[in-house]
């Protein structure tokens, strides 16, 4: 049970995105521009980047949904992101992703646990600064958003199928179609 009063049956981020219209749409407009804008980082690669901190949180919301956001997007969809979030991922990913997904997991434990053997590393497997800078704010976005939504209790569907279909509408529609009112 939440620990405020949620509308009914909106899981997750959704149901506070219902109770705060008003901050809904800051953080939707964020969520869409370092998930879906310009990039050389695919959006597959980077919702998985938001799943693999999510996982690392234990953020079971965040990570359900935007695990099914990047398997809709990657070659090899679940069983990549499994791996990845498993770290078993050394053959699922690019050894560049991989270096940036250490970065972000290092995000996750804290930004002063992201040392310079970490960015020299991201750097030696081809990453840019871009990347490497949106690598960090992903993750660092994700701790916020994962910190949102377990901190407030929100409650969270355990069936896949409930992700997989709201990954439908994000792919297609983006995080503006989330935003109450929209």
């Amino acid at each position: 049970m939440a620990h405020i009063d949620l509308p009914d049956g909106a899981p997750g981020i959704l149901g506070l995105m219902a109770f705060r219209p008003e901050t809904a749409k800051p953080l939707n407009d964020l969520a869409e521009v370092l998930l879906r804008g310009e990039s050389s980082l695919t959006r597959g690669e980077r919702e998985l980047i938001a799943a693999y901190v999510s996982n690392e949180n234990d953020c079971y919301f965040c990570c359900a949904s935007h695990s099914s956001f990047a398997a809709a997007q990657l070659p090899g969809g679940h069983d990549v992101v499994e791996s990845v979030k498993a770290k078993e991922s050394a053959e699922a990913v690019s050894p560049k992703l991989l270096a940036l997904l250490t970065i972000a997991g290092e995000v996750a434990r804290g930004g002063l646990n992201v040392g310079e053997h970490h960015v020299q590393s991201a750097r030696d497997e081809g990453a840019t600064d871009v990347e490497i800078h949106d690598t960090v704010l992903i993750a660092a976005a994700f701790c916020m958003f994962n910190r949102y939504v377990d901190g407030l209790g929100t409650w969270a569907p355990t069936d896949r199928t409930v992700y997989d279909d709201m990954a439908q509408m994000i792919v297609t529609e983006g995080y503006a179609a989330s935003t109450p009112g929209t």
